[in-house]
This record gives structure tokens, C-alpha cells and sequence, in this order.
């Protein structure tokens, strides 16, 4: 009797699951409500080489506080379009800074196939982060290396974003358009191929 209830039982369980979207030991994803859609950027060498005044665990600090930012405006804005771009110059920038950056990769790769990513943990509030990206972008002005003063324009205009309130930020981020026009945010989203 025992036998034909387990039999029973494991019967039930394939038919449910197969029922819910399981196939073959894996899930499939279900639909994530996505109002935009999102396209990983294309990256095909590292941007900030060794010449960046940044060790690897700064990097990396700052890659995966990226993720975290862009997951939680996605989150937010419930996938719109303009959330899902911002995403991807956020992620961009993430994976340019450290390529191999668990938090940014598992972002990337979800908001690709259309699944909301968990919130990913932060180290600071996005008003704190915005403040840390305006000062470590204003040192790394003070460096010769071209490629030290670009990431500084990322950082100050992505401060500006993320904190709208910081005046310092705003009134950075502005000077340098008003100085050297609009930044561009295609070199870290749309590698050439």
C-alpha cells in the first residue's frame, strides 16, 4: 500500500511540475512584467586598463555597489524602458571597472533573459554612494592619464544622477558638459565589433 502511495505521490509531483513550468531539472523563466526591454552592453576589451589609478579591490568595490544601484532603479521603475537603459551604462561601467564582477555579471545576465534580479546588497545608501562617486572622481581628475579623467566624467555625471539633489554634484557634472559637451556612454555599451 505504501508502494502505491509513493508511486502516486512522485506521479503527482511530475505532472505539477511539469504544469509550473518545469522541464528537464530546470526552470523556466517566467514572465518578469518587463515594460522596456534591456540589451547587455557590448563589451569587448576592458576599457580601464592598468593605467587607472584604482587597484582591483577598489574596482571591484565600486563595480558591485554599481550593480546594486542598478538593480534597485530597475526594481523601482518596475523595468520601464529608461530604467533598463540607465541599467545598462550602470552595468557597463561595472563591468569595464572589474569584468568579472559577480554582482554585475548575474545582473547583466538576468535583465538580458528577462528576469527581475534579487536586490543586491549594497554598501552604501545611493545618496552616500553618489557623494563617494563625486570625490573619487574629482581625484582621479588630478591624474595625467586621459584615461583617469574619463572615468572621472563617469563617476561625477553618475553622482549627478543618482543623487538629483546633490548641487555639487549637478554643478560638476554640468561644468564639465558646458567645458567638454556631453558625455557619451557608447564606449562602455557599444564596443565595435
Amino acid at each position: 500500500m505504501n508502494r502505491i502511495l509513493q508511486g502516486l505521490l512522485i506521479l503527482t509531483l511530475m505532472v505539477a511540475s511539469l504544469q509550473t513550468g518545469w522541464s528537464q531539472g530546470g526552470a523556466i523563466a517566467e514572465p518578469s512584467g518587463f515594460q522596456g526591454k534591456y540589451q547587455k552592453p557590448s563589451i569587448n576589451q576592458r576599457l580601464f586598463g592598468e593605467e587607472l589609478a584604482m587597484v582591483g579591490t577598489e574596482r571591484d568595490e565600486y563595480a558591485a555597489n554599481l550593480a546594486a544601484y542598478a538593480v534597485k532603479v530597475v526594481q523601482e521603475h518596475k523595468a520601464d524602458q529608461n530604467s533598463l537603459d540607465l541599467a545598462r551604462q550602470v552595468l557597463g561601467l561595472g563591468l569595464h571597472l572589474s569584468p568579472r564582477n559577480k554582482k554585475c555579471i548575474v545582473a547583466n545576465a538576468q535583465l538580458a533573459r528577462g528576469v527581475m534580479p534579487d536586490r543586491v546588497a549594497a554598501d552604501y545608501e545611493p545618496e552616500v554612494f553618489a557623494r563617494l562617486l563625486l570625490a573619487r572622481g574629482q581625484l582621479l581628475e588630478k591624474h595625467e592619464s586621459e584615461i583617469n579623467r574619463l572615468l572621472a566624467r563617469y563617476f561625477i555625471e553618475l553622482a549627478a544622477t543618482i543623487d538629483p539633489r546633490n548641487e555639487d554634484a549637478i554643478y560638476e557634472s554640468e561644468l564639465r558638459r558646458l567645458d567638454l559637451g556631453d558625455l557619451s556612454w557608447k564606449m562602455l555599451t557599444d564596443a565595435k565589433k
